[in-house]
């Protein structure tokens, strides 16, 4: 999907002229600028009895019908709790007073109630929607907004109507308004398309890994080895020479628990607290908001290169992290309660083949066999503790990680790939965006 900004035939303007709006700059000269007041109305129509569908809007999607979302039976609303909430009809502008720097508004496709917390804002004059809908949502506009709105903190900000409508809007005339929307709809839809083939080919790749690492788990590297029974009916067989032992003889020590504190402030002659949420993506410890522990709270939890943390309770249960010195730049880790640590006997099994196993289908459906059976989504070390683990020789284990970081690396980097793919496709969307509702481009109706 090689669309680049070239393709498109370039055609300027024949000429410009100054705004007279220092943030918009030039535009072309048969434009103009017009306060967003002259052009839409604040509507203020409230529900009689919340009974309409419930909308919300998002700087990714924008309005969206929110009771779609919501699973049967699990309905926000009793007729009561939305009565007041304010009514929006197709076409009418809703935005987000405490996102709108954001770009958490948008057009609505429906009729419907938003929460009193939103304004709503219709078209008075006969120009165009869709424009509209592009332009307030441009990098351009969102400065502008936060520009206009109130409040010291980013968490903070509000945009309320009468900042709104002091804004200068560009106003081409009429018909440039209908051939600008049509083209950005023709266009972002075909760029949206792209990133979505991309993504779905991410999710190959990662299908992908999954099949390598169960592989690599259950049968190894050896074709054709001779299988047995594992004794487990979730695993089913494994080669002869391997083993099957519950995770807590795997290990050097009990399972331990992390330390139930609330942390003080970093200083980098303490241990470094290590939560769930300082694991970063890029296998690192996020560098923000990081805390300590006094050694006298910590020294019982310190971690050691290698150590596997299962997370217990949360968002994240079940999930495992494997812990590196490497991941940061300090010298000494403790972790906290919602983590359980578990020390590989590297005799029986090494840390690495221990993470692989974790990362396995295999590990997940264990998962899921848990929390079928309990009503609380959580796993102690008392569960972790009867996790059956597949043992290879350590010798067929160093030779199954070697090839597998081989694999995997190339998995790695093709996704990354995909992922840069994506952000330039996205930017260039951005780009495309801009440059034709500010008229650094002109479009013609008869543009494919």
């Amino acid at each position: 999907m090689g669309m680049a900004m070239n393709e498109i035939k370039i055609e300027k303007y024949s000429s410009y002229k100054d705004s007279g709006v220092e943030w918009l700059g030039e535009i072309p000269s048969s434009w103009t600028t017009k306060r967003i007041k002259h052009l839409f109305n604040e509507i203020n129509e409230r529900s009689f009895d919340g009974s309409e569908d419930l909308l919300s809007v998002s700087q990714y999607t924008g309005v969206t019908n929110k009771s779609e979302k919501l699973e049967d039976g699990g309905m926000l609303t009793n007729a009561n709790t939305l009565e007041g909430y304010k009514k929006v009809w197709e076409g009418d502008l809703v935005s987000n007073i405490m996102l709108a720097w954001n770009g958490s508004l948008g057009f609505s496709p429906f009729n419907g109630i938003t929460s009193p917390a939103y304004s709503i804002y219709r078209l008075k004059t006969k120009d165009v929607n869709r424009y509209f809908h592009y332009l307030l949502r441009t990098e351009l506009y969102k400065s502008e907004f936060k520009r206009n709105s109130s409040g010291v903190i980013e968490s903070r900000l509000r945009l309320y109507t009468d900042d709104f409508f002091i804004i200068e809007s560009i106003l081409p005339p009429k018909e440039e308004q209908t051939a600008i929307a049509a083209f950005l709809d023709r266009k972002t839809a075909l760029i949206d398309q792209a990133v979505d083939i991309k993504q779905k080919q991410i999710e190959l790749l990662k299908e992908r890994r999954q099949i390598l690492i169960h592989k690599a788990v259950t049968r190894g590297l050896k074709a054709g080895a001779k299988l047995k029974d594992s004794g487990v009916e979730w695993i089913g067989q494994i080669p002869e020479s391997w083993e099957v032992k519950k995770l807590k003889y795997c290990l050097i020590n009990k399972l331990k628990y992390g330390a139930n504190e609330s942390g003080v402030e970093y200083n980098a002659n303490l241990p470094r607290y290590v939560r769930i949420t300082d694991f970063g993506q890029d296998g690192k410890l996020s560098e923000d908001n990081k805390l300590s522990l006094s050694w006298s709270q910590g020294e019982d939890y310190l971690l050691k290169d290698g150590d596997i943390l299962f997370a217990r309770s949360g968002a994240t249960v079940g999930k495992t992290y494997q812990f590196r010195m490497s991941m940061s730049v300090e010298d000494n880790y403790c972790f906290a309660g919602y983590l359980i640590k578990a020390e590989s006997n590297h005799e029986l099994i090494l840390s690495d083949f221990l993470y692989l196993y974790t990362n396995s289908n295999l590990f997940n459906n264990w998962k899921e066999g848990i929390f079928n059976k309990a009503t609380i989504e959580n796993i102690g070390a008392d569960k972790y503790s009867q996790l059956m683990v597949i043992i290879p020789p350590l010798t067929e284990q160093k030779e199954i990680l070697e090839k597998f970081k081989i694999d995997d690396e190339k998995i790695t980097n093709a996704i990354s790939l995909k992922q840069q793919e994506i952000e330039k496709l996205k930017e260039y969307k951005a780009t495309l965006i801009n440059s034709a509702v500010t008229g650094k481009i002109k479009i013609n109706n008869y543009d494919e």
